[in-house]
């Protein structure tokens, strides 16, 4: 579980899973100081490091010579009320083979943040456990 405390007076968010934490704002343009992850930039980072996690994770099991993974991730807002599109860019870097390259570009496309995203979403508003007992 991911919980999110805004930061008084501001639009500065503390978000922590309750062993890390990291700081997210607005930007300038939409009234935050630009002090943290923007929220759209915080889920193109959760594509982005699954994606990574994932191609290294494959060529550790596999002993593949990969030996640094870079991801770039952009986030396209809907065109005609379409779907939200997250494009990425994969660089591979290592003494690898082209099968090799295959199989980690294959982990890239498997990834778990993929694979729950692409599933689609739904919401549901659950109440705070302190506001529940009230």
């Amino acid at each position: 579980m991911v919980k999110a405390n805004g930061i008084a007076g501001t639009l500065r968010t503390q978000v922590s899973n309750g062993e890390h934490s990291l700081l997210a704002d607005a930007p300038v343009a939409k009234g935050g100081g630009g002090s943290g992850f923007g929220a759209h930039q915080l889920l193109e980072a959760s594509f982005a490091s699954c994606i990574c996690m994932a191609v290294r994770m494959h060529a550790s099991a596999d002993a593949i010579p990969l030996t640094s993974v870079e991801v770039d991730v952009t986030l396209s807002p809907p065109e005609n009320d379409g779907p939200v599109e997250l494009g990425y860019s994969l660089t591979l870097f290592g003494p690898l083979s082209a099968s090799q390259r295959r199989t980690l570009e294959g982990a890239a496309r498997e990834c778990p943040v993929r694979t729950t995203l692409s599933r689609g979403c739904s919401f549901a508003e659950k109440p705070h456990p302190a506001q529940a007992r009230d």
